[in-house]
Order: C-alpha cells, then structure tokens, then sequence
C-alpha cells in the first residue's frame, strides 16, 4: 500500500515537473519570438523593407496620375496637330488658286494670247485655259493648262466682280489679255471655320492678292467722273 501511495506520489511530481518544464519552454520560446519581432523592427533592412512597401503605393498613385496627365497631353497635342493639318491644307488650295491666277495674268502679259480662268462654283473647281477659239462657250481639251478642285476644308462662296456683277452659283469667268484683266473682281472663300478670303483681281495692276475676310473692290470710275 506504502509502495502504491509512493509510486503514486512520484508520478504526480514528475508530471508537475513535466508540465513545468513545458510551460518554461514555451514562455521561452515566445519571448525569442518577440525579441526576434523587435529585432526585426529594430533592423534597417525591415524598416528599409517598409519602406520601400510605403513607397510602391504612392508610385502606383503617382503612376496613374503621370499617365493621365500625359494623356490629356496627347489629346491635346493631337488635336491642334489635326487644326495645324487643316490649315496647312486649307492654304495649301488657296495658294494653288492664287497661282493659277497669277500665272493667266503673267502669261497674258508676256504674249499676244488670252487666257481664261473658269472658276465653276457649282462643282467647286477651276481651270485655266489658253483661248484659241472665237467661240468662248466651247472649252478645248488642248486649251485646258490647270485644273484643280477645292475641298470641304476651302470652297467658293461668291465671286463678285469690278462692275457691279455677281454670282454664288454657275460659272465665274476671268479672261487675261495683254492688256490686262478683263474684268476685276474678288472670289470669296471659306476655310473649315467658315472664315472668309478674298482673291482679289485687280485688272489695272494685273496684281492678284489674297486677303482676310471680305474686302471691298476698287471700282474703276467712268470717264465721266474723272474731272480732267
């Protein structure tokens, strides 16, 4: 019975012992933890390491706030490169028109020939021609030099010339001579903006100019109106 009580006694000891035992390792165990946890925190590369982690999400931010900047920049940018295109497009045709011009008179000038610029209102072109014919309505194949369209970025409006006369439909008639321009005048055009132009033909200085908005004509006066 002694024996039993002892043997008894014994367990109960080494099992408290036991216990002990385990529950000193595990408060050991937890405090290296925590030290390892503060020496971690307490390391530059942890704190670099949270810093850089800091970092990423402002530049991911920042990241998106440079590409939408950049994107309206873009849009921007192609948006007056598409007005700069139109521009160049749109003086591109008057200059073309002004030169044809230019080269009836400067021709004319420079032969006995007439020529003619045929500004078709209707259709938006215009050509030039070297008159060979007594028939005026009849246009020539051979007689044709230049020929060129206008597009929706430049058009006619109106042709008004030096007499009073006027037109915004048909046909407008131009002829050059050695002498000079038969008739004067101003054709009017429109850009994209639906801004005007004036080409203006000056029949007593052979001069063709062009000139913003809608100028007015120098009407030459009769001989009665000149006092000498």
């Amino acid at each position: 019975m002694v024996r039993r009580v002892v043997r008894a006694t014994m367990r109960i000891c080494s099992a408290l012992m036991h216990t002990n035992l385990v529950l000193r390792r595990g408060s050991l165990r937890s405090a290296r933890g925590q030290d390892r946890v503060s020496r971690r925190a307490d390391c530059p590369r942890a704190t670099q390491y949270a810093s850089r982690m800091t970092r990423c999400g402002f530049t991911l931010t920042e990241l998106i706030v440079v590409v939408v900047i950049i994107s309206l920049v873009v849009l921007v940018a192609q948006v007056r490169l598409f007005g700069l295109l139109t521009r160049n497009k749109f003086k591109a045709q008057v200059q073309e028109f002004v030169s044809t011009m230019q080269m009836a008179a400067r021709a004319a000038a420079q032969s006995d020939r007439r020529y003619e610029v045929i500004v078709d209102l209707t259709e938006q072109s215009y050509l030039l021609r070297q008159i060979t014919s007594p028939d005026l309505s009849e246009i020539l194949e051979e007689e044709i030099i230049v020929e060129g369209n206008l597009g929706d970025n430049c058009w006619i409006a109106y042709v008004e010339f030096d007499d009073g006369d006027y037109t915004n439909e048909g046909r407008a008639k131009f002829r050059a001579g050695h002498a000079g321009w038969q008739y004067g005048g101003k054709i009017v055009l429109l850009d994209e903006n639906e801004q005007p132009y004036s080409v203006v033909v000056d029949r007593l200085n052979r001069i063709v100019k062009l000139k913003q908005g809608e100028v007015a004509l120098l009407v030459p006066k009769a001989q009665s109106e000149i006092p000498f």
